[in-house]
């Protein structure tokens, strides 16, 4: 399949993917709990860190570089288990309105719930990870930025299915890691040019978004543009970050066995076509 055909494939299972979205609007509330919930971390660490400088961002730094990593650590950990619990509820969610049963925010919440101990492990291992990434690349110089950088790039496609497979493979955080791996060996074969379709989307709609909201920031009210581009980013955040999940979970369940009405098998197969 040439380059442009796999694009315009990305583009038609991401078109279904919002099409599913649009059918159960409540979905996009997944996203916005975790998004909340990862701002209130953020905060927490923020508030942390300066309480205990003194409230003095002179003192924030510390020569201490086992301390350093330590929290950093602990801020990787809690984000991947926020972000992984949610993307599960979604997932969930998906395969149960694929399977023509009762979708809800809290059945969803109650299947990530379930599986809070994979979930741990899980994040306990990717926060590992990226701390050891973060260590490299703070003291190898720009040889180490870009090798992390590459590095980074791998993990992010190797980890495609991860949520998914530790949500319904009783599998442990390596093994998962594995997992997702073979998958991707055997269906996404040597191009992601797939993908493309939603990142072009994306960059659309913020350029469109973008243009009415400089112009409120000009010559109406600077406070009413900034405030309106914070609303408009955090939908559309949402929107995108839940459209993501569920094209991974209609991918997964079609190269498990599990095809739905809103998917064309010849299409995702095509998305993910075997290496040669």
């Amino acid at each position: 399949m040439k380059f442009f055909q796999r694009l315009s494939t990305g583009w038609t299972i991401t078109r279904n993917s919002f099409t599913i979205l649009k059918n159960n609007k409540q979905l996009i509330i997944f996203p916005i709990l975790a998004g909340i919930s990862l701002v209130l971390v953020m905060a927490t660490f923020i508030t942390g860190m300066l309480a205990s400088a003194g409230w003095d961002v002179n003192y924030l730094e510390t020569d201490n570089p086992v301390l350093n990593y330590a929290i950093l650590f602990v801020f990787y950990f809690v984000n991947y288990f926020i972000i992984v619990f949610f993307n599960m509820a979604l997932i969930h969610c998906t395969r149960l309105y694929f399977d023509g049963e009762e979708v809800s925010v809290a059945i969803g919440i109650k299947f990530s719930t379930s599986r809070i101990g994979v979930i741990i492990s899980w994040a306990f291992f990717a926060a590992t990870v990226g701390t050891i990434l973060k260590i490299i690349q703070e003291n190898t110089g720009i040889i180490g930025r870009i090798v992390t950088g590459l590095l980074g790039i791998v993990w992010n496609v190797a980890t495609f299915f991860v949520v998914p497979v530790i949500a319904y493979e009783n599998l442990g955080p390596i093994a998962a890691f594995k997992r997702s791996t073979q998958m991707m060996k055997e269906k996404w074969g040597e191009s992601l040019g797939s993908t493309f379709s939603l990142g072009l989307i994306k960059l659309v709609v913020f350029f469109l978004a973008a243009i009415p909201l400089v112009l409120v920031a000009v010559y109406i009210n600077l406070f009413l543009g900034v405030g309106l581009a914070i609303l408009v980013a955090s939908v559309t955040f949402a929107v995108f970050s839940a459209v993501e999940t569920i094209f991974i979970s209609s991918v997964y369940h079609n190269i498990t066995g599990n095809i739905d009405e809103h998917f064309n098998q010849q299409l995702i197969d095509g998305l993910f076509a075997a290496k040669k």
